[in-house]
């Protein structure tokens, strides 16, 4: 992945973030945010991925319900946000609206996605950070 700095002000910073063929979206997104020290981000993003596994909350079991898409697929929204986790450190909170050939679609929580051709990210983050803590009457981490 190739970062760049677009801006720095007053505690914010926004990068450009574009990956590479193959590379996996949500391990990439948590060593950046780990090597910047991001605490507090959003993004957005356009491209395409090779393979996507999306996730829809079974509010009864309290997990993701995952479903692989092994096929090429456009990205028409990508959106998520950087947080503290409940151990302590950054967490990537993700949902993304994938396009099949057809123009069909596909969205949920992204679990994971490896990139073809490209993704281009734009993220923020603020100086106020944010953390996630352990809700028990959903079964999730939520921003606090």
């Amino acid at each position: 992945m190739r970062a760049k700095l677009l801006d720095e002000r007053d505690g914010h910073r926004t990068y450009s973030l574009v990956f590479e063929v193959g590379e996996e979206v949500v391990r990439t997104l948590l060593t950046f945010a780990r090597e910047t020290d991001l605490e507090g981000s959003y993004f957005t993003a356009i491209g395409a991925f090779q393979d996507v596994v999306l996730g829809w909350f079974d509010w009864e079991l309290k997990d993701y319900r995952p479903t692989r898409l092994s096929e090429q697929v456009e990205v028409v929204s990508f959106a998520g946000n950087i947080a503290l986790s409940p151990t302590g450190g950054p967490g990537v909170h993700a949902h993304a609206v994938v396009a099949r050939h057809d123009c069909s679609t596909c969205g949920g929580h992204l679990l994971e996605a490896h990139v073809r051709p490209t993704l281009e990210v734009i993220l923020s983050e603020s100086p106020v950070h944010l953390q996630r803590q352990y809700d028990h009457s959903v079964g999730m981490s939520t921003l606090s």
